[in-house]
């Protein structure tokens, strides 16, 4: 553990910052006694994962450098942190940031960001002792901004950014004054529905029929769909994932994918009761026996999901056939179908897609905020971002427009 700085003072508290190259260094009693398990995207097993897998590193350039702050000598808050040479995997976009500085002749990168890796997913990102008032906290979210401009102009990067972090933190993050970013996901609600039908039946007629056109020309392909634990996901079925994931990842950006069957064994062995797997077989023909006709099953496309208390995240997924809406049906249709069966509350399926919309997701507002040491290039960058909240909002109540719910 390396200590980089002093520690400043602001009004009456004192905090000190380090910083770790792994996350081991931390350990998991501490990380989970501050960051909780209920995300399973900021549990120490999930970041773990990510670091032995090689998933992140020098070479992905995704250096961990995560933060730990100290007040008393006692851990009060941890922070998940890389520096960035690139801006790959993060879903919020700069690419034009740097742009601009390369067209100015200066260097964007490096950049630190705290956020989950490959993973645009809202929670926590400083896990706060619950020993710290909320003035507390907003007095060390203020020294972590200096703390992080000092290793900043250490290291000769250009900015900080924090992804997809919580509405409280977003509070303390514009108190202390960093520039704040908004964005826009497509989640599902679930609002006491008993069955699909309970759920389509809140919607207009057309759009109904339109699901229902969907789903039929899918399922009758000789489709069936398993959900399976973590714990009881065997060492065939994960593979055949991995290979699902890395084929259409291949197809569509022309590289494997940003993770690896590691990464994925590791979680399966570490943190399964968060996972659900979800298998894809399909009747493929007959094969013929001595005294009778089978129909040969085989997987052909997979999905891996995450649970937490309330919500179901749909995360990776890919397939060895090409049919269409199989995407929809294994991870829109499937998801909603299990997260009514098990009471889940929200249905986050990932980024982007307002394809969504028309199959009952709606728009929610997600949150960034960052810090650009340059002055002119922040001036520049602040009045982008309030440019881009009022377009955002527009385009957020145009999409609740066309929402399939029937109208009140």
């Amino acid at each position: 553990m390396s200590k980089l700085f002093e520690p400043g003072v602001f009004g009456a508290e004192l905090f000190e910052f380090h910083q770790v190259s792994e996350i081991e260094q931390i350990g998991e009693p501490r990380w989970t006694a501050l960051m909780g398990r209920d995300n399973p995207f900021t549990r120490y097993a999930f970041l773990h994962a990510l670091e032995i897998s090689e998933c992140v590193g020098i070479a992905s350039g995704w250096v961990p450098m995560h933060v730990m702050v100290y007040r008393d000598n006692e851990l009060v808050a941890v922070m998940p942190m890389y520096l960035k040479t690139h801006s790959y995997g993060e879903y919020v976009f700069d690419w034009a940031w740097a742009q601009a500085y390369e067209r100015h002749q200066l260097e964007y990168y490096p950049k630190l960001v705290s956020a989950i890796p490959f993973t645009p997913i809202g929670g926590t990102r400083i896990g706060f002792s619950d020993r710290l008032s909320m003035e507390q906290r907003q007095q060390l979210t203020v020294q972590l901004g200096d703390y992080l401009g000092q290793l900043l102009e250490k290291i000769g990067g250009s900015s900080w950014h924090h992804l997809f972090h919580s509405k409280a933190e977003q509070q303390l993050l514009a108190n202390a004054g960093y520039l704040t970013r908004m964005g826009t996901q497509f989640h599902w609600h679930n609002r006491g529905y008993h069955d699909f039908d309970a759920f389509l039946a809140q919607m207009s007629s057309r759009k109904r029929k339109n699901i229902l056109k969907e789903r039929r020309q899918i399922l009758g392909k000789g489709l069936s769909f398993q959900f399976i634990e973590g714990q009881d996901v065997s060492t065939a079925q994960l593979q055949h994932f991995s290979r699902c994931y890395q084929a259409t990842y291949y197809k569509r950006s022309g590289h494997s994918g940003y993770l690896n069957l590691a990464f994925f064994t590791e979680l399966v062995a570490s943190m399964g009761d968060a996972i659900r797997l979800l298998i894809v077989s399909q009747e493929t023909g007959q094969t013929q026996q001595i005294d009778q006709t089978e129909q040969t099953i085989v997987p052909v496309a997979a999905a891996l999901y995450f649970v937490s208390e309330d919500i179901l995240y749909g995360r990776y997924w890919g397939t060895l056939v090409e049919l269409d809406g199989l995407h929809f049906e294994t991870c829109y249709y499937q998801g909603i179908e299990y997260a009514i069966a098990h009471g889940l509350q929200t249905f986050d399926a990932g980024a982007q897609g307002e394809h969504k919309v028309l199959r009952g997701f709606e728009p929610i507002e997600t949150y960034s905020a960052h810090e650009i040491m340059h002055d002119g290039f922040r001036v520049a960058i602040e009045d982008f971002t309030q440019q881009e909240k009022r377009q955002i909002a527009i385009y957020m109540e145009q999409l609740r427009e066309v929402l399939p719910y029937k109208k009140a």
